[in-house]
């Protein structure tokens, strides 16, 4: 029996194999499959100047935008939900004042990408 490491759709399997005669095999190198990167969505508009920026706390994707963009919010308020990890999240704003989005619905987004910006 001969023991090999064989790696399906991304995952890794330990198989045995009977020898049943004939040639003896040669060995040749695989190449280990590698991961796409995962997209990060640009910027809807230019980011303004100023303003506190709304950021993600963990990598996911924007499923709603809560108020209008323009609209006056308070700290605390829900300005955007985040799906990660199959739940969602409220993302908060970080300061009172009028809201400018950079996100749209549907990005993907990594830890610290800015969603909006509060002026």
């Amino acid at each position: 029996m001969r023991k090999f490491n064989v790696s399906v759709n991304g995952k890794s399997y330990c198989v045995e194999v009977e020898e049943v005669g004939g040639v003896a095999p040669v060995a040749t190198p695989v190449a280990a499959p590698v991961a796409a990167p995962a997209p990060v969505a640009a910027p809807k508009a230019a980011a303004p100047a100023g303003g506190t920026p709304v950021k993600s706390p963990m990598p996911g994707v924007v499923r709603k935008l809560v108020v209008a963009e323009g609209a006056t919010v308070k700290a605390g308020q829900s300005v955007v939900v985040l799906e990660a990890m199959k739940m969602e999240n409220d993302i908060v704003a970080s300061a009172d004042g009028v809201i400018s989005y950079v996100c749209n619905v549907g990005d993907s987004v990594e830890t610290d990408a800015v969603l909006a910006y509060v002026k």
